[in-house]
């Protein structure tokens, strides 16, 4: 086939993709369970204004992206929400299946929380803990510069000053954006305190991500799927728990649970907002070009999303646990939305 001809009958694929979105009347929501609860409560509103109400499911960010990417038809979603940005192999994968226009959308901000139930006391933890508490291999507790696989037991064990009880926490699949952000910001931001492993990033990144990502599987890391209600009801049951998921779910559980302290700093509204907890991150939905205009509503969606009345500072979603950007950047987002500017990586 000449390079014409296979660019014609891609672009033919393209639009009877886009086409046969035409044949679905409410749009199609997929991604982070982080987001969820801010998607969910945006497509309430949205349908009370008089239109359909936007179906919202949560998938997890990296199974919203593999939906997502899946092509242009009817049967996948519109947008996806992610609690992390879009990677560059989904970003390729989205324009070797057809999906070539996408604009990304960041709502706001997020804390990770590391929490327990209020009938326990709180924990005071530091990143390097966390790393040495859940990382599948950890240096060698006889100071050597080598790695053995993870012999703590207890708190007690990795820091002296923690609680005797045994390491127990729930969190998040290898599929959430909360997981892959939990490995970046609290776990690899303990790892990378002992320098002999921060060095083998200069040299083989590979062999240092997955010392600093890989997360231990005999039982004290305890994946609780893409719920993050479940994993709230769960350490209501049991007190020697802790569970990791977004700030948004401690405060609307802050009469049950409680956020550990990281590094010296608690998770709170303010510290997220400026930067000094060390566990933060933005949060995005993605839009697909070849559905807006198929698929009705998709432009007055993004439209209510990104208004002063959903993520302003004092916005709706607020309420509901988001943490606002400051007014320049939410200007910017808001032109850059309602334009469909194309995303480029």
């Amino acid at each position: 086939m000449n390079k014409s001809l296979s660019g014609s009958v891609f672009l033919a694929m393209a639009l009877a993709g886009g086409v046969q979105a035409a044949g679905r009347d409410t749009i199609s929501i997929v991604g982070s369970s982080t987001v969820y609860p801010f998607a969910t409560v945006v497509a309430e509103r949205f349908g009370r204004m008089g239109h359909k109400t936007p179906k919202v499911e949560s998938t997890g960010s990296g199974g919203g992206m593999k939906l997502f990417c899946r092509g242009t038809g009817i049967d996948t979603p519109d947008i996806t929400n992610a609690s992390r940005r879009i990677k560059k192999s989904e970003f390729n994968s989205c324009h070797q299946n057809g999906v070539i226009g996408i604009t990304e959308v960041k709502i706001g901000y997020d804390g990770i929380v590391v929490a327990n139930t209020r009938s326990a006391p709180r924990f005071e933890l530091s990143r390097k803990d966390l790393f040495l508490a859940l990382a599948r291999n950890v240096p060698s507790p006889d100071g050597s510069e080598s790695l053995v696989e993870n012999p703590y037991k207890t708190w007690k064990q990795v820091d002296p000053s923690l609680p005797d009880t045994r390491i127990e926490v729930l969190g998040p699949p290898p599929t959430s954006g909360t997981r892959d952000a939990f490995a970046e910001l609290a776990m690899e931001g303990g790892c990378k305190q002992f320098p002999w492993i921060k060095a083998i990033k200069k040299t083989n990144k590979k062999r240092y991500k997955a010392i600093c990502h890989g997360m231990r599987e005999d039982g004290a890391y305890i994946e609780a799927g893409e719920n993050d209600n479940l994993i709230v009801q769960k350490l209501e049951a049991n007190p020697k728990a802790l569970g990791v998921f977004g700030y948004s779910y401690l405060e609307q559980n802050e009469d049950k649970i409680q956020g550990s302290i990281i590094d010296g700093v608690a998770p709170e509204f303010e510290s997220i907002s400026d930067g000094s907890y060390p566990v933060s991150r933005p949060l995005f939905f993605y839009v697909k070009h070849a559905h807006v205009g198929k698929v009705p509503g998709m432009r007055g969606y993004i439209q209510e999303f990104t208004t002063e009345a959903a993520i302003g500072d004092e916005g709706y979603l607020v309420d509901k646990g988001l943490i606002p950007m400051s007014r320049e950047e939410r200007t910017q987002v808001r032109r850059d939305a309602r334009a469909l500017k194309n995303l480029e990586l």
